[in-house]
């Protein structure tokens, strides 16, 4: 599942034939925008990609944007989604083994398409560990969340 506003569009095209071309993507869902020109704002787009997640309809998502972090901080609105700004190998391994982050974002104005196509192999690759020493700090995000919609 992807997405990008219209300062995205061109990398999230890039980055789209890398995932079609993966045998670990089964299906890919692209929520726009669908052109350049598309002046879709992105807090529409990353609420939409982490909605969808929320409701079983992909397990991760891709959104990308000019900084990558109007995205995140979008997707992040939804309840049980977390989602994060990834430009380099070892904050995007973090944010899957070690916060469970169902979205990336990437900016398209911070990193090089080149630096991002490598980055999605691995992120495929990676699996949150329920039984690891990270699932309880997880879970206190999960409980944290929940709390803060209680008092509102």
């Amino acid at each position: 599942m992807l997405g990008a506003d219209f300062i995205g569009f061109p990398l999230k095209e890039i980055l789209k034939k890398e995932l079609a071309g993966n045998p670990k993507v089964s299906e890919l869902l692209d929520f726009g925008v669908l052109s350049s020109e598309d002046k879709n704002d992105y807090p529409n787009i990353g609420f939409g990609v982490a909605k969808a997640i929320a409701e079983g309809k992909a397990d991760r998502g891709l959104l990308v944007c000019g900084t990558g972090i109007g995205m995140a901080i979008a997707a992040n609105k939804v309840n049980g989604i977390r989602a994060t700004v990834a430009h380099d190998p070892y904050s995007l391994e973090r944010a899957v083994l070690s916060n469970n982050c169902q979205v990336i974002s990437f900016g398209a104005r911070v990193i090089a398409p080149e630096i991002a196509i490598k980055l999605i192999g691995p992120w495929l690759d990676y699996e949150f560990d329920q039984a690891g020493s990270s699932s309880p700090k997880v879970k206190l995000l999960s409980d944290l969340e929940s709390t803060a919609k209680e008092n509102k």
